[in-house]
């Protein structure tokens, strides 16, 4: 999977970007991430006064001199950063000549080497049909092979529930879950807006990814059409017309607009690509712009 996905080039440029994190870390092992927590990596933070106990070793003989007084040093404490990534596996994501599942798999895998390659924690979970199944939590780079053999054996099918399946998910405070997903599921933005509020409880830097064919994007004028649910299998026959289609990409930017509002107001980012852009495109581009890669 990792030939046929992703070249040489792109991991040399992946080599050289971060994942953005809005918060220090005071929890978890050792890591890449600056914590709120006080130890003994090799960055410096502060001085306070000698207390009982403390390592002799730490003791700042310039600042006893000057002060005679004891003075330890106080270094920032390095963290993992925890990212949890929620793929939504509904059967709607099974579509597009360019397919919208591979392109969401391109996308966790491309994000997941960047997270590991910088000594954070992944952890990966699926959804569909109000369920969540988990890939095992996974932190180094011996850990990036199992999560492209996990990913390469995914299904898609059954319908979407957003909050059900990733309420499912016990979540560490502090972290950056991701969701990605196309956001089409019968029960509409509320779904939406119960997973961010238990994200948001959760204290989670949430990002949004919508991941939406070129044939939803932008449908072609094609006279009469039969729609069919791909996840309840309802179908409506519709006679397309030029003013149609107009007023579908209409209620389809509403909608992206509705879930970008959504984002913000939970403190999150929204994200919205197509299936055939290039996976360097929507990691170096679109990522970028909204300030989570750097």
């Amino acid at each position: 999977m990792s030939e046929r996905l992703f070249n040489e080039d792109f991991f040399k440029k992946l080599n050289k970007i971060n994942m953005h994190i809005n918060f220090k870390l005071s929890s978890g092992t050792q890591g890449g991430r600056k914590s709120k927590a006080k130890g003994v990596s090799v960055e410096f933070s502060d001085y306070r006064e000698y207390a009982p106990g403390d390592d002799f070793r730490r003791i700042d003989w310039n600042a006893y001199g000057r002060f005679d007084k004891f003075f330890v040093k106080v270094f920032m404490e390095e963290r993992e950063g925890i990212f949890n990534f929620f793929i939504d596996k509904s059967k709607s994501m099974d579509y597009g000549a360019v397919n919208k599942k591979d392109t969401a798999l391109k996308t966790v895998v491309a994000l997941s080497y960047i997270a590991l390659n910088n000594l954070d924690r992944v952890n990966i979970s699926t959804m569909d049909n109000g369920n969540v199944e988990s890939i095992k939590s996974a932190a180094g780079n011996k850990a990036f092979q199992r999560i492209l053999r996990e990913l390469e054996s995914l299904e898609f099918k059954g319908s979407t529930d957003l909050a059900k399946s990733i309420k499912k998910r016990p979540l560490s405070p502090r972290g950056v879950s991701v969701i990605v997903s196309d956001f089409f599921n019968n029960q509409g933005l509320k779904d939406l807006e119960d997973a961010l509020k238990y994200l948001a409880f959760k204290k989670q830097d949430i990002i949004l990814v919508q991941i939406l064919s070129e044939e939803e994007l932008n449908p072609e004028f094609n006279n009469e059409i039969t729609f069919i649910d791909s996840e309840t299998n309802e179908n409506i026959k519709m006679s397309l017309t030029p003013n149609i289609i107009k007023e579908y990409k209409a209620t389809l930017k509403v909608y992206k607009k509705s879930i970008e509002d959504l984002a913000k107001k939970y403190g999150g980012k929204f994200i919205s690509v197509s299936s055939g852009m290039e996976i360097e495109e929507i990691i170096l581009g679109e990522f970028n712009k909204k300030r989570v890669l750097y």
